[in-house]
């Protein structure tokens, strides 16, 4: 796996602006992937980042990067368990919510509604999502609830987005772009 790929899509989360990301990329083989994500923990899990596969398919596997504490933080909010309660998650930490959501992706065709609650998205916009409300702004995600705050985050979130791809294409590493929280 190209690191790249997580300098592009998880620039705000290696930032510690925002809990997780994902992406998909081309893989042969599970046991390549789990190489690739324990040299990559390696860097990452001593600035308080991990790596996972979310899911496996023939040749393309999803990686989900997250800062564990936040999320745990994340899934604790009211609105956000009442969310997963009514998805069916029974969990007692982010881990075991994590382990779910795997499963849910592996027998459902499309991405779970409930996927923004991992990511960070407010909980207020993931329930508008799921009970398919009048967006009031697209960006990162669907914004139901406070569109000025969202712009803010979003052009908080393309601006680290490029400064850390040219601060990486001048040879900046991974470890020196993840920041500790």
């Amino acid at each position: 796996m190209r690191e790249e790929l997580i300098i592009q899509h998880c620039s705000p989360v290696l930032a510690g602006l925002k809990t997780a990301n994902m992406f998909t990329c081309d893989c042969e083989n599970y046991s390549v992937l789990e190489n690739e994500l324990k040299e990559i923990n390696d860097v990452i899990t001593k600035k308080g980042l991990k790596a996972i596969p979310l899911k496996f398919s023939e040749k393309r596997a999803i990686v989900y990067i997250y800062r564990p504490k936040r999320l745990e933080n994340d899934l604790n909010n009211p609105v956000a368990d009442k969310i997963l309660r009514k998805c069916g998650y029974e969990c007692k930490n982010c881990e075991q919510c994590l382990s779910r959501l795997m499963c849910r992706l592996e027998n459902q065709n499309d991405f779970p509604h409930e996927i923004g609650l991992f990511l960070g998205y407010p909980p207020e916009d993931v329930n508008g999502f799921i009970e398919k409300k009048e967006c009031k702004l697209t960006g990162f995600w669907k914004v139901y609830t406070n569109p000025e705050k969202a712009e803010k985050k979003f052009e908080q979130y393309r601006k680290c987005m490029k400064v850390y791809y040219s601060c990486w294409l001048e040879g900046y590493t991974l470890e020196k772009l993840a920041v500790s929280l």
